[in-house]
């Protein structure tokens, strides 16, 4: 079997933010709410952004990204004890600099061994694709971070209108040159769900990335969830290896 497409997650993939987004938020937030608690601040993200992608799926609504992001961002500010009128008078100066700083290499980097991993997959002629669960600023990061190039096509949430683990999104990345029954391409990705079982559905491989690092920061775990019988890799190289493995037929 030969492997021909490798679609990719973007977020705690083949990126990850410069400080954790917490943090990002706190510096943001200082200004105009005061220096608000770590803890509450990191833990208040995570509920609000959970809430807000279950309510609008897909970026979903009338003022599109920044509408979403603005709800998630007063509802982590709010969650983490700021004050409620201070919130809605700052949001418009909060939110317009928030969505500025994660549009570009001021809010993410990449993992060392993205860009190295993307060239060697283009060198053995694998096609390569990104397929995230984000909004239209990740083209303009991918952009800033040089890797643009490299992904194609490149499918969000937010342009396509699904997003994991709909198999829709992952059979969008095959166009009609692959055919996933055949099982020619794997998907890796760093969330058991949208990336792993999503991808699977979709008739692809899938490959669980989980990245050492904090919890939460480098690697996304779940309380309770079922590796038994999930492919992992530890880093990209990981993936090349398996690729590899595919073609030769010792895997």
């Amino acid at each position: 079997m030969t492997i021909r497409l490798v679609t990719f997650d973007a977020l705690h993939t083949l990126l990850t933010p410069r400080l954790p987004i917490y943090i990002q938020y706190s510096q943001t937030f200082a200004p105009y709410l005061g220096v608000l608690e770590p803890g509450l601040l990191r833990q208040s993200f995570k509920v609000a952004l959970t809430q807000v992608q279950k309510d609008k799926p897909a970026y979903q609504g009338e003022s599109g990204a920044e509408g979403w992001w603005s709800e998630v961002i007063k509802r982590t500010a709010i969650g983490a004890g700021a004050n409620p009128q201070a919130v809605d008078s700052s949001l418009p100066q909060i939110v317009p600099s928030l969505m500025e700083r994660f549009s570009s290499r001021e809010g993410y980097k990449l993992f060392h061994d993205s860009l190295p991993v993307l060239r060697r997959l283009h060198q053995m002629n694998i096609r390569t694709a990104l397929i995230s669960n984000t909004d239209t600023r990740m083209r303009s990061v991918l952009k800033d971070l040089e890797i643009a190039p490299y992904l194609d096509p490149i499918l969000l949430s937010e342009e396509v209108g699904i997003e994991k683990p709909d198999v829709g999104v992952f059979r969008l990345a095959f166009g009609t040159q692959l055919d996933p029954i055949k099982l020619q391409g794997v998907h890796v990705g760093d969330e058991l769900e949208s990336d792993y079982h999503g991808a699977r559905a979709a008739g692809m491989h899938a490959l669980l990335l989980r990245r050492a690092g904090p919890e939460g920061d480098g690697e996304r775990k779940e309380e309770g969830e079922d590796l038994q019988g999930v492919q992992v890799v530890n880093d990209l190289w990981g993936v090349v290896k398996w690729v590899e493995q595919q073609t030769t037929g010792s895997c």
